[in-house]
């Protein structure tokens, strides 16, 4: 009988953990903080873990690999040359892992993504490798995470890697990355859509595998843009042995207590749809919908260590926020409010003005409004609204001060951006239009005048 494998997605942070078990016994690949996940897949499919197997220390989020391998007694797999706090498996390059009689794993030392990164090949009829941060779907892992000191050289490990995989596993090999769905680990744009591929198809269309070593590093540093600020406290949590998550509710508060924590500046994060925010929240709260990657954003904008309340619409909503929260390593939420605006404060409510780029373009002729665009900076090469003020989200907060007191129509590429950024300049005092559309699909149809950095380097 092929070993099952299951695959336990993680959205919001663009990342896969795995389950591969035989019926019986099963080992566990880069599992999240949130373990009751894998624990339930577990029990359902009535096995018991033995190993987990961490392919690199984590720079995106805090594993759960640690309080897995406490929990269940399983063999915790990390490589022997990291350098961790805790007792561990030590494993290197060339290592057979005899889980069961069907499931024997060989450990690959793939650096790229990092310099300890490590893949692990499930041999077999039916051969599998997972492949962590090293060959993704058309794309490999980012090499820039430990500084630009290193990524030229990770750049040149990353290329070797996917050669190595590609050329000592066969082609049917089924390839499982971690990183790779939407993760900020990707170094570049991943196959758009892409949910498996094997050694043989991604020789046809991953960099790594079909450009020459120079082309390819060239194009990968070429390709790297900002990522999220929190990524600088994961390693060193992950080097410490995460221990458990408590995921009880957080304390509830009434209206006096959330104006409190306001007034203290505190952060008190409204969890709904931009939609619902737009037509009424209170005043200084921060839009960051659980519709979209939520924790990112957040752990990438807010200054780490600031308390943070929760407010949704109902208690399960604020329980989904914490679990993303303690993936990053926000533990505890200060307190939690559920409910609508009204029940939050007894002042009157905010609202904030939602337009479409075609609203964009014809208010242009009346009067003259500040566009602000508040995507990446690749995204603003490749195509963006001749004369349009660029701000990344993720320096707005630093920048704010560069922002005139005008009228302000922010955009983003869906509209998901746009209202987080809206509601800082509203709690700024700005004068604030959320553009609320695809920038894609819009923006040119409209007629809005659109110039690319890339057209003007060519």
């Amino acid at each position: 009988m092929s070993p099952s494998i299951i695959v336990i997605d993680t959205p919001s942070l663009g990342d896969r953990s795995y389950l591969v078990h035989d019926g019986q016994v099963g080992f566990v690949v880069d599992p999240q903080r949130d373990t009751d996940r894998v624990l339930a897949a577990a029990a359902d499919a009535g096995i018991r873990i033995t190993h987990v197997l961490e392919t690199h220390i984590h720079n995106d989020y805090v594993t759960g690999g640690y309080a897995l391998a406490q929990q269940t007694g399983a063999k915790y797999l990390v490589n022997a040359d990291d350098v961790v706090s805790f007792d561990r498996v030590p494993v290197r390059d060339g290592d057979l892992i005899d889980v069961s009689p069907t499931l024997q794993v060989r450990v690959i030392h793939t650096p790229g993504h990092t310099f300890t990164h490590l893949s692990y090949a499930l041999e077999g009829p039916d051969p599998v490798v997972f492949s962590g941060g090293s060959l993704l779907y058309g794309s490999t892992g980012r090499p820039d995470l430990l500084g630009a000191s290193h990524t030229h050289e990770l750049a040149h490990h990353q290329y070797a890697s996917a050669r190595r995989l590609a050329e000592e596993l066969p082609d049917e090999t089924q390839v499982m990355p971690t990183h790779g769905f939407g993760s900020f680990c990707s170094a570049t744009t991943t196959t758009a859509g892409a949910t498996g591929s094997t050694i043989g198809q991604e020789k046809l269309f991953n960099p790594a595998l079909s450009k020459d070593e120079e082309a390819y590093v060239a194009e990968i540093v070429a390709g790297l843009d900002a990522y999220p600020a929190y990524y600088v406290h994961m390693a060193p949590a992950n080097s410490a042995g995460p221990a458990d998550v408590d995921l009880s509710a957080p304390q509830q508060a009434d209206k006096t207590e959330l104006r409190r924590r306001l007034d203290a500046g505190e952060w008190l994060v409204d969890l709904r749809t931009r939609t619902a925010f737009a037509a009424g929240h209170v005043p200084g709260t921060f839009n960051f919908g659980l519709d979209g990657q939520f924790s990112t954003y957040l752990g990438w904008l807010i200054p780490w260590g600031t308390p943070v309340t929760l407010l949704g619409d109902t208690p399960e909503q604020v329980a989904e926020a914490q679990r993303e929260l303690v993936r990053i390593g926000i533990d505890s939420p200060a307190a939690a409010a559920t409910g609508a605006p009204e029940d939050w404060t007894d002042g009157p409510l905010g609202q904030l003005q939602l337009a479409s780029f075609a609203d964009l373009e014809q208010v242009r002729h009346h009067r003259e409004v500040v566009v602000l665009d508040v995507r990446r900076l690749s995204e603003w090469r490749e195509s963006h609204i001749d004369g349009a003020v660029h701000i990344p989200l993720h320096e707005l907060l630093e920048r704010l001060a560069e922002i005139p007191r005008a009228e302000i129509w922010i955009h983003c590429a869906g509209g998901y951006r746009a209202s987080i950024a809206a509601s800082f300049l509203l709690a700024n005092g700005h004068h604030v239009v959320s553009v609320n559309g695809s920038f894609a699909e819009s923006a040119a149809a409209a007629g809005l005048p659109l110039v690319s950095e890339l057209v003007a380097q060519a």
